[in-house]
This record gives structure tokens, C-alpha cells and sequence, in this order.
């Protein structure tokens, strides 16, 4: 059953990887999207397409980290589509270093775009989901908010943050508002990270350990079976991992 048909989305990071992957899963579930990204002309690559084959997709620049931007979102979602049902959070950053390197501009980063990037979102969709008395929050998390390792600590940090806030935000939203909010925790993903590693051996290694990564197609199906739930029953958190990833 079709539980999100003619509902309105919000999805940033949108244009490649995961996003891109949802964004045509909820088309093809006759969800009205708005893609949110902030390379304009990589976005309009991709809505064109979509948007002459007939979907109801927009594109919106924004850079997340910004909050105007994101309520700047909101409203155009609302204006043109009438209502903003669901926000997938998916907009991050992932960056690698070990903590001798002291790399504060990667962690500031990371803090921008995979917190307070979230954050932004969410305070610019929940007044009229509240108004509503409905809608759907996702945010992207990762195996990294579960378990860590030595060279992605700032990086597992942000995760770990997104479990607590969305953990937070089932018992209040959820319980009070009917808002349901969850995670969806990826493995291992070929969305070709490894190739931009730059450290030679590291991107051996990484290119290896990507040999057993799962697609951003399998991720967005996962985002769909989270959201595509009766309004009684939400998914709290969905990991989602190659079988031959042993971590």
C-alpha cells in the first residue's frame, strides 16, 4: 500500500548519492519533491530530466548550513505544493583524520553540515508540520553513530548527535505532535567516496573495502520502507549494511 502518494517532500543533498536515489523513489511513489542542493547547475542536471518526464520535482538551491535558506525551502515547498509532509535530512559530510592531525577545519565542517545542517531543516519544516498536526522527519545517520573508529571521531560524533536528537524528537514530536521521526543507519556505500580519498594508501584500502559496499538505490529503498508506514507505526532506526561488511 501506498501510504505517502501525492504528499510533499523535502530531500537535500539531493542531486547525487543517496539523495538522488531517494528523490526517485519518491517520484516513483507520486511523491511531489522538492530538491534541495547548492550546486545549481549539477541540481538543474538533475531535476530537468525528471521534471520533463513528467514528475512533480522542483529544484531549490540552499545551502543547508544556512537557516533562512532551509525556511526559505519550506516556503516554497508549502507555496507550491500546498503542504511539506516530509523531510529526509540527508544533506553530510564525511571526512577522515586522525586526531594528531588536529583538522579543526574538517570538523567544522562536519558540524555545519551534518548538525547544525539537520537542525536547520528540521526548525524550518516543524512549524508546519505542527500547523498540519502531521508529517515525517528523517535524518540520515550511519553504522558511525553506532560504533567508532580512530580516524572518524568528529565524524561518529555528528552521528551519534543525529540517534539523541531523533531519539529526542520521537518521544516529543511523536508522542505530542503525531510527528513521527527516525534514522536511517547505512554501512559501507559505493557512492564513490573512495576515489577522493586523498592519501594514496588510504584510497586503496578504501577502494578495497568498497568492493562489499552497497548502492545508494538499496539505501533509498530502505528511506522509503521507513517512510511508506501507517501514520501509527514508525521505524525508529534502520540499519542497513553489506552482509559481507563485519563491522
Amino acid at each position: 500500500m501506498n501510504h505517502i502518494q501525492n504528499k510533499t517532500a523535502v530531500v537535500t543533498g539531493a542531486s547525487s548519492g543517496i539523495g538522488a536515489a531517494t528523490v526517485k523513489a519518491l517520484l516513483d511513489k507520486n511523491v511531489n519533491v522538492v530538491a534541495v542542493a547548492q550546486n545549481i547547475e549539477r541540481l538543474n542536471a538533475f531535476v530537468e530530466p525528471l521534471k520533463q518526464a513528467g514528475h512533480n520535482i522542483s529544484g531549490y538551491a540552499a545551502s543547508v548550513a544556512e537557516l533562512d535558506s532551509m525556511k526559505s525551502v519550506a516556503d516554497f515547498a508549502v507555496k507550491t505544493y500546498g503542504s511539506v509532509d516530509i523531510l529526509v535530512n540527508n544533506a553530510g559530510l564525511m571526512l577522515f583524520s586522525y586526531w594528531e592531525d588536529v583538522a579543526i577545519d574538517d570538523w567544522n565542517k562536519m558540524v555545519d553540515v551534518n548538525i547544525k545542517g539537520y537542525l536547520n531543516g528540521i526548525a524550518a519544516v516543524l512549524p508546519q508540520m505542527i500547523k498540519q498536526k502531521s508529517g515525517h522527519i528523517l535524518n540520515m545517520a550511519s553504522v558511525a553513530g553506532h560504533q567508532v573508529d580512530a580516524a572518524a571521531g568528529v565524524y561518529s560524533a555528528t552521528k551519534f548527535f543525529v540517534q539523541a536528537m531523533t531519539e529526542s524528537m520521537r518521544k516529543d514530536l511523536g508522542v505530542n505532535h503525531g510527528i513521527r521521526a527516525n534514522t536511517v543507519s547505512p554501512g559501507v556505500i559505493n557512492t564513490g567516496w573512495a576515489d577522493k580519498v586523498s592519501d594514496p594508501e588510504g584510497r586503496k584500502a578504501a577502494q578495497e573495502l568498497n568492493k562489499i559496499a552497497i548502492s545508494s538505490e538499496d539505501v533509498a529503498n530502505a528511506v522509503i520502507y521507513a517512510l511508506n508506514q501507517p501514520d501509527n507505526v514508525t521505524v525508529n532506526d534502520l540499519i542497513i549494511s553489506p552482509t559481507r561488511q563485519n563491522w
